[in-house]
């Protein structure tokens, strides 16, 4: 993608992400206090169970409200995590796929699969047609300059279908990529399962997003999401 396209030229339909400047500004130190308690400097810390989070991620909630404008039907938050990126731990992740969902206990269902154990959580690769249903939000608690490791994505990737890894360098040459730069208060929208990654901080300093994905679907066979 050419150097010259703005954050705010990006759609959700086409482009499989926007740009939504200051959507949760207005609740940012909420934000702060609520993940202060969470393990701090991890690559990705998975959140169940934290009312003080929860409480502003649920439908009602003030970051619900943004997925629900997005969807613009009902839906509920089914995954969060959050990154915290400093100095002292300050990784690299390779361009990738969410392909992986949150459930509350193993059953097997036709088209689920295979599964993951992940910090005491069951994960499960779905049919990829219920990620291609799902919205992740970014709600930025820092400042993500070019610098500080902003989320990489390939716009339009996320139309293509599940991409096999040995294919992700030519689907990221052909999409391009964009840097979502960002100010604390920020949110980026983008379709799960677009193709995304994200290069090592090149500055002092932190980094904090809290990443949450939506779905508007129940799951079948008696499977239930983990939910926050």
């Amino acid at each position: 993608m050419s150097d010259h396209v703005k954050a705010s030229d990006l759609t959700l339909v086409w482009d499989g992400a926007t740009y939504l400047p200051a959507a949760a500004v207005d609740v940012l130190e909420d934000m702060q206090g609520a993940v202060a308690q969470l393990p701090i400097e991890q690559a990705g810390v998975r959140i169940h169970g934290v009312k003080a989070v929860s409480q502003l991620l649920v439908a009602d909630g003030p970051i619900g409200a943004v997925a629900l404008s997005l969807f613009e039907r009902q839906c509920h938050p089914v995954r969060a995590v959050l990154f915290d990126k400093t100095p002292s731990a300050n990784w690299a992740l390779a361009w990738h796929q969410d392909r992986t969902i949150c459930v509350k206990q193993r059953m097997e269902v036709e088209g689920f699969g295979p599964w993951t154990n992940k910090r005491g959580m069951q994960h499960v690769a779905p049919p990829f047609e219920l990620l291609a249903c799902m919205i992740t939000l970014r709600v930025h608690l820092d400042d993500v300059s070019a610098d500080n490791a902003p989320l990489l994505i390939a716009p339009g990737s996320h139309a293509i279908g599940r991409v096999p890894v040995n294919d992700y360098a030519a689907v990221v040459d052909r999409c391009g990529q964009f840097a979502c730069l960002a100010e604390a208060g920020d949110i980026w929208a983008y379709a799960t399962p677009i193709l995304h990654a994200s290069e090592a901080a090149r500055v002092t300093g932190r980094r904090r997003v809290l990443q949450v994905d939506y779905s508007t679907n129940l799951l079948p066979g008696g499977l239930e999401w983990l939910g926050v």
